[in-house]
């Protein structure tokens, strides 16, 4: 029996949930949870995570993993709301060390931050295989973005994280600290090469016309018509055209205080003597 996915979308942050179960057995994984939060007002809110319990909760299913394509700068991540709730362990990258030991001076995080990935659970390595109910998650390396990024395979599905974004938004950038557009290529290429019928789901989908969101395409899609990296794209060209883009493109409006909660597996940064968490703002460092 095939894996059941379930999709959710925060049209806030344009970010994909995905709830991935083994109906046999009855037990779930949780790709990106979203966890819901107001710039203006600093007040969070979880309205997307609860969706997602009540879909795990009315389908009695087990949390077994919540788990990061990697530490993402445009939304918060819901882990820790989900552990708390249902149970589960939170795992991401090893490689995550590298950009918290990056934003750690960026935020000039005190000696209690620790940069060994010891927030999380689990530190997944490369191509490592995780047993899942009777399914199986194969973690693939996809750095270009950050040098910490995942996709998972489970089953004839790709969940790629921020690599690939429908055919008609391309590809994600690569101007965040260690991200390079040369690596993203033959990330993607990696991905590319797996069956055309192979199912990728996106973490993000920002339509550029009244259309519909997309949550998932297939390789042979992608292949064919993303407007980047479609087959016959050198990696010279979609270098050129990546570092242009970026250029022009704005800080996202979640970046500061997601990374700051993100590094931490989805925990604020610790109360203050007021019994209060605050984020930190870098003023004209970035």
């Amino acid at each position: 029996m095939k894996a059941q996915i379930k999709s959710f979308f925060d049209k806030a942050t344009w970010t994909f949930t995905h709830v991935v179960s083994d109906p046999e057995v009855r037990v779930c994984i949780v790709i990106d949870p979203v966890f819901d939060y107001d710039p203006k007002s600093g007040r969070t809110l979880t309205r997307s995570a609860d969706q997602v319990i009540e879909y795990i909760v009315s389908n009695q299913l087990q949390l077994e993993w919540l788990l990061e394509t990697h530490a993402h700068a445009d939304h918060l991540t819901a882990a820790k709301y989900l552990q708390n709730k249902l149970g589960g362990k939170i795992g991401i990258s090893e490689k995550v060390q590298k950009i918290q030991g990056v934003f750690k001076g960026i935020f000039n995080l005190g000696d209690e931050f620790k940069t060994d990935g010891s927030q999380f659970d689990y530190l997944i390595r490369d191509g490592e295989n995780i047993p899942f109910g009777n399914l199986n998650i194969e973690s693939i390396p996809v750095p270009g973005h950050t040098p910490a990024c995942l996709a998972y395979k489970i089953d004839d599905a790709i969940f790629v994280g921020d690599t690939l974004f429908p055919p008609d938004v391309g590809t994600a950038r690569c101007d965040f600290p260690g991200g390079d557009a040369s690596t993203l290529y033959k990330s993607i290429k990696k991905i590319l090469s797996y069956p055309e019928s192979t199912n990728l789901y996106m973490c993000h989908d920002y339509p550029t016309t009244d259309r519909q969101v997309i949550d998932k395409t297939t390789v042979g899609e992608q292949r064919t018509n993303n407007i980047h990296i479609r087959d016959g794209v050198t990696e010279d060209a979609f270098v050129e055209m990546r570092k242009a883009r970026d250029a022009t493109l704005e800080v996202p409006v979640l970046l500061l205080p997601s990374i700051q909660v993100n590094i931490r597996a989805g925990a604020m940064p610790p109360k203050e003597d007021n019994g209060t968490s605050y984020i930190k703002i870098p003023i004209n460092l970035l």
